[in-house]
C-alpha cells in the first residue's frame, strides 16, 4: 500500500560552511547566471530538434554549441510554481505546502520559508552579489495604499479577463518577496497574470502594458551586468537570477519581432526570447566577463497548449521534438526541458551530457563548485552535476528522479525506467486520467526511454518486477524526506501518491 506521510515544516536550517576551498583548478569565484525561460519546449531550441523544430534560435545554439547540452535534464515539476522553488531550494516542491498546481500569485504566503537556504543565500554567504531580474511566482503578501485600494480593485474586475494587467498598485509593498530570500536586488514580477505590477524591490514602482515587461527585463539584465563588471574583474562576483515571462502567455512579442519566425505570435515570442539571451551574453563579452562566468540556460518546464500546438505542428513544428505531452503533463514532453551550461576555458565547447539531471542539482552544484558543505536540513533533493560540467570520471549520484505534474501526479525515473502512478497525462495532454480510467486503461504506466522516448508502449503487464520496485524507491524518498543521504527530514503537509479518485481507493 503506497504511503501518505505526515510532519510538520522543518523549524531550521542552518547556512552552509566553507570546505576545504574551491574545487582543485577552478577559479574560486565566478560569477553565475541562471537564465530560465518560461514555457519554452524542448524542440522549441533548433540546436535540439533540427528535424522537427522550425523556429530560428541562433542565440541558444551558440551558447549550445560553446558549453554542454544535458540532454536529459528536468525541471522539478510539469510547471512554473514548484519548478522555481526546486531550482532555488534543492528540495522537490511537493514536500512543501503545494501539492498540486501553481500559486494564484495575489497574496499568497511565501512558499520558500524564511530560514531555508537557497542558492541565492548559499552564494551570498560565500561572497556573491545576488540579483533576481524577471518573474518570481513564489508568492509574497502585500500592503496596499489605502488611496489605491479601490481603484485596484476595480481594475481588476475590468481586466480580470486579461491576462497580465492584474498587478499591484504603484506603492504597494511586497512582503517576503526575493529581497527577503538571499537576493540583494530583486526587479520583475510576481506571475503572468499580474505583470503589469512591476516591482524594484519591495515596493511596486510602476504599471506598465504587459507587452513591454521582457524588453524592459532584458535592459534590467543587461544593465545589471554592466553596473556589477567593475566589482567582479575586482574580485566581487555576482549571481544573477533571470526569469523570463517569455514565452508564456499573453503570448505578446514585440512590434520589431512580429511576423518574424513565419509561425505566428508564438514562434515570434520564441526567437525574441532566444534574442534576449543573445543580449545578455554580448553584455558579458562587452565587459570582459564571458571567460569567468558560468552560464546556465533552461526552462521551468515544456512547452503550454496554450501557443496553439496542433496548428503548430500542421506547419511542421514540434515544441516538444520527439516527446510525448506538453507542459502540465507527466510525460516527458511536461518536464524534460533544455539545458545548456556554458564557462569557457572549464566546460568543453560543443560537448553533451545524457546523465540524468534535474533543477534541484544547481543548489549541490553550486556549492561543489565553491568548496562548501551543505547543512543536512538543505537541499534534500540535490546532487551535484560539477564533475559532469568539467568531464571527470566520478559517475553521477543520482539514484532516481521523481518528477511531478500540474494535478500532483507522480512519475519516478530509475536509469531508462519510467513509472508513472497514473493512467493518463496527469494533466492537460490527451487522455487525462479520467478519460484513461474510462477507457480501461491501467492504472500505472512503464516505459523503457531507451527504446520508447515517446511513450508509446506501456510494458506494465510484463514487467512486475520493476512495478513493484519503483514504487518502493519513492515510498523510501518520501519516508525519509529526501532522496539524498542524510537524516530524515520532514514535510510540510501529507503526501499522498496516488491522488486517485476517491472510489479508486476503496478496498
Amino acid at each position: 500500500m503506497l504511503l501518505r506521510v505526515a510532519a510538520p515544516f522543518s523549524a531550521a536550517v542552518r547556512a552552509a560552511t566553507p570546505a576545504a576551498g574551491a574545487r582543485d583548478g577552478a577559479p574560486a569565484k565566478p560569477n553565475i547566471i541562471v537564465i530560465l525561460a518560461d514555457d519554452i519546449g524542448y524542440g522549441d531550441v533548433h540546436a535540439l530538434n533540427p528535424a522537427r523544430g522550425k523556429i530560428k534560435t541562433p542565440n541558444l545554439d551558440r551558447l549550445a554549441s560553446q558549453g554542454m547540452t544535458f540532454t536529459d535534464a528536468h525541471s522539478g515539476s510539469s510547471v512554473c510554481t514548484p519548478t522555481r522553488y526546486g531550482l532555488l531550494t534543492g528540495r522537490y516542491a511537493w514536500r512543501s505546502r503545494l501539492q498540486q498546481g501553481v500559486l494564484d500569485g495575489s497574496d499568497d504566503p511565501p512558499l520558500i520559508a524564511a530560514d531555508r537556504l537557497t542558492v541565492s543565500v548559499l552564494l551570498r554567504e560565500h561572497g556573491c552579489t545576488t540579483a533576481a531580474i524577471g518573474k518570481w511566482h513564489l508568492g509574497f503578501l502585500s500592503e496596499r495604499p489605502p488611496t489605491a485600494t479601490t481603484a485596484a480593485s476595480a481594475g481588476a474586475k475590468k481586466n480580470k479577463s486579461k491576462m497580465g494587467e492584474n498587478g499591484l498598485p504603484v506603492g504597494a509593498r511586497v512582503i517576503g518577496g526575493p529581497i527577503t530570500r538571499g537576493f540583494d536586488y530583486f526587479w520583475g514580477c510576481s506571475n503572468a497574470r499580474t505583470m503589469s505590477g512591476l516591482i524594484e524591490q519591495d515596493r511596486v514602482v510602476e504599471n506598465l502594458p504587459p507587452i513591454e515587461m521582457l524588453p524592459r527585463l532584458e535592459r534590467q539584465a543587461v544593465a545589471y551586468v554592466a553596473d556589477h563588471a567593475a566589482a567582479a574583474k575586482a574580485g566581487k562576483p555576482f549571481f544573477l537570477y533571470v526569469p523570463l515571462t517569455s514565452p508564456h502567455t499573453p503570448i505578446l512579442p514585440t512590434p520589431e519581432w512580429q511576423g518574424k519566425s513565419g509561425l505566428g505570435a508564438y514562434g515570434d515570442f520564441v526567437i525574441q526570447t532566444d534574442a534576449v539571451v543573445g543580449n545578455i551574453l554580448a553584455a558579458l563579452d562587452t565587459h570582459g566577463l564571458g571567460a569567468n562566468t558560468l552560464v546556465i540556460f533552461t526552462a521551468d518546464n515544456g512547452c503550454s497548449p496554450q501557443a496553439n500546438t496542433p496548428a503548430l505542428e500542421k506547419q511542421g513544428h514540434f515544441a516538444s521534438a520527439d516527446l510525448r505531452g506538453y507542459k502540465a503533463d507527466i510525460w516527458e514532453g511536461g518536464h524534460r526541458v533544455p539545458f545548456f551550461v556554458r564557462w569557457p576555458g572549464r566546460i568543453t565547447a560543443g560537448s553533451a551530457s545524457s546523465q540524468v539531471i534535474c533543477h534541484t542539482d544547481l543548489l549541490a552544484t553550486c556549492a561543489e563548485l565553491l568548496g562548501a558543505k551543505l547543512p543536512a536540513t538543505a537541499g534534500e533533493d540535490s546532487e551535484s552535476f560539477f564533475p559532469a560540467l568539467l568531464g571527470t570520471a566520478r559517475p553521477a549520484l543520482r539514484e532516481a528522479v521523481v518528477h511531478h505534474s500540474i494535478e500532483g501526479k507522480f512519475s519516478i525515473r530509475q536509469a531508462s525506467w519510467k513509472l508513472i502512478l497514473a493512467p493518463g497525462s496527469g494533466g492537460w495532454g490527451k487522455p487525462g486520467d479520467a478519460a484513461a480510467r474510462a477507457a480501461g486503461l491501467p492504472e500505472v504506466q512503464l516505459y523503457d526511454l531507451d527504446r520508447d522516448l515517446a511513450e508509446s508502449r506501456n510494458l506494465a503487464a510484463a514487467h512486475p518486477a520493476v512495478v513493484a520496485r519503483l514504487p518502493a524507491l519513492l515510498e523510501r524518498y518520501v519516508a525519509a524526506g529526501r532522496s539524498t543521504p542524510g537524516p530524515r527530514q520532514p514535510h510540510a503537509a501529507p503526501i499522498d501518491l496516488l491522488k486517485a479518485p476517491v472510489a479508486a481507493r476503496q478496498p
